[in-house]
């Protein structure tokens, strides 16, 4: 069978594609490349430029590749912009993918999995977060991945087709340096462009009720998220129907902010300047840590990689950006 991904040239996508491509899994790629990269798909996978709002492109993607599943992956996905611009976060995430499925069910494909993120908790107040923790999102962004998850289910239910939900949570790392984020929007990266910059990271606050202080998250190694992706869809493939699968993606295991700034400090070789605490940004809560029981049970899946290697194979795919950056002034910074 082939699988349409979708966004599949951006950070998370390329893993994506690389893992199911190395399981065997043969591939197609939409991208509108606005984040997007080619150079980060194997050769031989076929990439078709353009969007998820276009109907007509979907109809003849899907029929001249012959999909039989997708991975639905391409978003607006900055908390902070969905804020400022909610109307294109609904329109690109929300409207992109009733169109989307559309075109899905007129095609008669039957297994569709869906990237959602833990943003659809919003700040919830326990020690794990399960899947059955109560779903309040604080931002436009949360809001239309959990109106996706309502709209995959019901098309699902609707129509036949096997469906799976995946909560991310703070995804990290990268497989190749080559393959790391080129965005600066998540802690890490931020880390990274102070300290080379040879400005002081900052730290939101130390008041909080953690252990430090600071607070602390639950930091997936992106290869880890792209194995996922491949498990959940050879369960669509394989078991049919698996009753609307909806399971958090994460460790388990909460790292603090504190933490991870003297990681990144051990990790790069900047000590100086240390991390400099400025005050608590408004919604952000204290713990958000993953329960990863669930995906465990019904999919054998767990993580295989630590927070230490996430920063230092996103370190080495920062100085690989910084190098080529160097090499090419006039294309930025």
């Amino acid at each position: 069978m082939t699988w349409l991904i979708t966004g599949g040239a951006g950070y998370i996508g390329a893993h994506v594609v690389r893992a199911m491509t190395a399981a065997g899994e043969d591939v197609v790629v939409l991208d509108d490349l606005s984040s997007g990269v080619t150079d980060r798909l194997p050769e031989g996978v076929p990439l078709v430029r353009g969007t998820v709002l276009d109907r007509e492109l979907l109809d003849r993607t899907l029929a001249e590749h012959r999909v039989s599943g997708v991975v639905h992956l391409a978003a607006r996905k900055q908390v902070g912009q969905s804020v400022e611009q909610p109307l294109l976060y609904y329109r690109e995430n929300v409207h992109g993918l009733t169109v989307l499925l559309e075109a899905v069910v007129a095609a008669g494909i039957k297994r569709f999995l869906f990237s959602s993120s833990a943003a659809v908790y919003g700040m919830p107040d326990a020690e794990l977060v399960t899947e059955d923790t109560p779903c309040l999102p604080m931002s436009p962004y949360g809001e239309t991945k959990l109106a996706g998850e309502w709209l995959v289910r019901a098309a699902g239910r609707a129509h036949g087709i096997a469906t799976a939900c995946l909560r991310y949570f703070n995804v990290a790392g990268a497989a190749r340096p080559e393959l790391a984020d080129t965005g600066v929007f998540n802690v890490i990266p931020m880390f990274f462009q102070a300290l080379t910059r040879g400005e002081a990271p900052l730290i939101f606050g130390e008041d909080y009720p953690t252990p430090d202080g600071t607070c602390v998250r639950d930091y997936i190694h992106v290869a880890d998220l792209a194995d996922a992706h491949l498990v959940a869809a050879r369960r669509l493939t394989t078991q049919g129907h698996p009753g609307d699968l909806t399971v958090n993606i994460g460790t388990g295991r909460g790292v603090s902010v504190r933490e991870l700034a003297d990681l990144v400090a051990e990790v790069t070789g900047h000590t100086e300047p240390a991390a400099r605490v400025v005050g608590r940004r408004a919604g952000d809560p204290a713990r958000v840590v993953a329960s990863a029981e669930l995906i465990a049970k019904e999919l054998g899946w767990t993580a295989r990689h630590g927070v230490r290697e996430m920063v230092e194979s996103a370190w080495e795919g920062w100085c690989l950006r910084i190098s080529a950056e160097t090499k090419s002034p006039g294309q930025g910074t």
